[in-house]
């Protein structure tokens, strides 16, 4: 399957759409849609954002051999630049051969940020706002019976304080569970409605009434285990790890390492008509989290000599609402890959970051990103 998978690149368009056919639930209908490039129109677009005088397109890849939790995958990758598919690709194969990427989740809980100012008694006002939780829980509720039909809402109150040099403000979160959305909207509704209770209880006034997109609640997890001999003995082993721990203490490195493993994410939000802004600005975020900036994927040996790499990142994306609604390819993205959940797509998401960097890893601590990728493998 592997070696099939480096072969992909040699085929011509026609014969990657026949395959694609075969791997996947895709319709003749659906994959003459992508062929065409025609999807998305300009009466679509114009519904989609202000403005519109035409549409812009992008090269739409796929990225075959996946395994995910025992499931085989066709990955849908939009982007421009050059060698990211055939780098993702190729980490795919590497995983597959070795059975394949284990992701999980943490659920699809947001964060709903009010900042209060002007309190004089912060740490009182805190407390106040923890009692009176249930209170505020049931108030921000009543803002979208739809998502409250499906489970959702918000379900938990925190408060924090923060200083500055503007005073003390009061950050209340409300921890807000969006489901299959990515939730923007109902969560800025929660916050604004949420605004004048809070300031009833607290006495401050509110200010900023928007989500964070730091999305600490949302967590995707994926790891993976790659044996010696796939990797052309242990020596390359400890390149990858000392090239792990070179990225892990130096700032300029790690930026360029994220970069690498945001090659192989951003291109599949694109494809599914998810927010690239939100999912960056999340990501990075959580990058220095509690700490300085660092590697968002790690990768050590084992005791057998083996290389275990993995990653854990915020993952705000949704299958419902929004571009993912209303553009045709997004919707045939989703197809692709048979995702029925956003906690799905988004193990799928950061899954092809670790690909991406397994295969762009491989290139560097061995032939080098011009080298003779495949003939390294062999």
């Amino acid at each position: 399957m592997s070696d099939q998978n480096f072969l992909f690149t040699q085929l011509t368009i026609d014969e990657r759409i026949a395959q694609v056919k075969e791997t996947t639930c895709l319709t003749d209908e659906d994959l003459q849609l992508i062929k065409s490039g025609t999807a998305l129109t300009l009466e679509t677009a114009d519904k989609m954002v202000e403005h519109v005088i035409g549409t812009y397109s992008l090269p739409y890849s796929v990225a075959p051999g996946f395994v995910i939790n025992g499931k085989k995958i066709t990955v849908p990758m939009v982007g421009e630049e050059p060698y990211v598919v055939k780098s993702t690709t190729a980490g795919a194969a590497l995983a597959a051969k070795n059975g394949g990427f284990t992701a999980t989740n943490t659920g699809s809980m947001m964060i709903g940020q009010v900042q209060l100012a002007q309190i004089s008694n912060p740490f009182t006002a805190k407390l106040k706002v923890l009692e009176r939780k249930q209170e505020i829980i049931e108030t921000v509720n009543k803002v979208d019976p739809v998502l409250i039909s499906f489970g959702g809402g918000c379900k938990d109150v925190e408060a924090y304080l923060t200083d500055s040099p503007a005073g003390t403000f009061l950050d209340v979160h409300l921890i807000i569970d969006v489901k299959d959305a990515m939730g923007a909207q109902a969560i800025n509704a929660m916050a604004e409605t949420a605004a004048p209770v809070l300031e009833n209880i607290t006495g401050g006034k509110a200010n900023l009434k928007v989500l964070s997109n730091l999305a600490v609640h949302r967590l995707v997890r994926s790891r993976v285990t790659v044996k010696k001999e796939d990797l052309g003995g242990e020596q390359n082993v400890d390149k990858f790890v000392s090239a792990w721990n070179f990225a892990n203490s130096n700032q300029f490195r790690a930026t360029t390492h994220n970069k690498g493993v945001m090659n192989g994410i951003i291109p599949v939000v694109v494809a599914t008509g998810n927010d690239t802004r939100a999912v960056e600005s999340g990501v990075h975020s959580y990058a220095c989290y509690g700490e300085k900036y660092r590697p968002i994927t790690i990768w050590e040996k084992n005791c057998n000599g083996d290389l275990e790499g993995m990653i854990e990142i915020p993952m705000a994306v949704g299958i419902v609402g929004g571009t993912t609604k209303m553009h045709p390819l997004a919707q045939l993205s989703l197809k692709m890959m048979d995702i029925h959940s956003a906690a799905e797509l988004a193990e799928v998401i950061a899954t092809t970051g670790l690909a991406a960097n397994l295969g762009v890893l491989y290139s560097l601590v061995t032939v080098g990103l011009h080298g003779d990728f495949d003939a390294a493998r062999k």
